[in-house]
């Protein structure tokens, strides 16, 4: 039981201090970029857009929480092989790799505060980040299909 309290105080320290390094070098989550509607089956999916190569980079770093329904959508501009990892990344995501046409080649779980690299198993453009465990909790797979208006068909 001690060991368990040790362990849960260092885990609340060090959120604590990586907190307080975002706001003292002036990163701060992303949490008003443009916003798209994405259909998964019959779930909706609020996902904020990043586009830019600065909102790529920042991506979902330092959010404490994001609501079940929301996630973040990564765009490129050509389909490639991309990487993600999760260093200043608090909370636990899924990542779904998605083909021009919106269909998921791909879904990764990604441990927050790692430098481990998470990539599409073929070229792609498009990157849906959810709290980790959404796709799964809605039998959302590899092979299933997205909608959208940024997806062709």
């Amino acid at each position: 039981m001690r060991a368990m309290m040790n362990r849960l105080l260092v885990c609340a320290f060090g959120l604590l201090l990586s907190l307080s390094q975002a706001v003292a070098f002036g990163q701060e989550p992303q949490t008003r970029l443009p916003r798209v509607k994405l259909g998964a089956g019959m779930h909706v999916v609020d996902a904020q857009l990043a586009q830019t190569p600065e909102q790529r980079q920042i991506g979902l770093m330092w959010r404490q929480e994001m609501p079940p329904h929301e996630g973040m959508l990564f765009t490129f501009e050509q389909p490639s092989v991309q990487c993600f990892w999760m260093m200043n990344t608090l909370l636990p995501l899924t990542a779904a790799f998605v083909a021009d046409d919106g269909t998921i080649v791909n879904l990764v779980d990604m441990k927050p505060r790692t430098t481990d690299s998470h990539c599409s198993v073929r070229p792609v453009r498009f990157v849906l980040e959810m709290n980790q465990g959404w796709f799964a909790k809605r039998a959302i797979k590899a092979g299933d299909r997205l909608s959208g208006e940024m997806f062709r068909n």
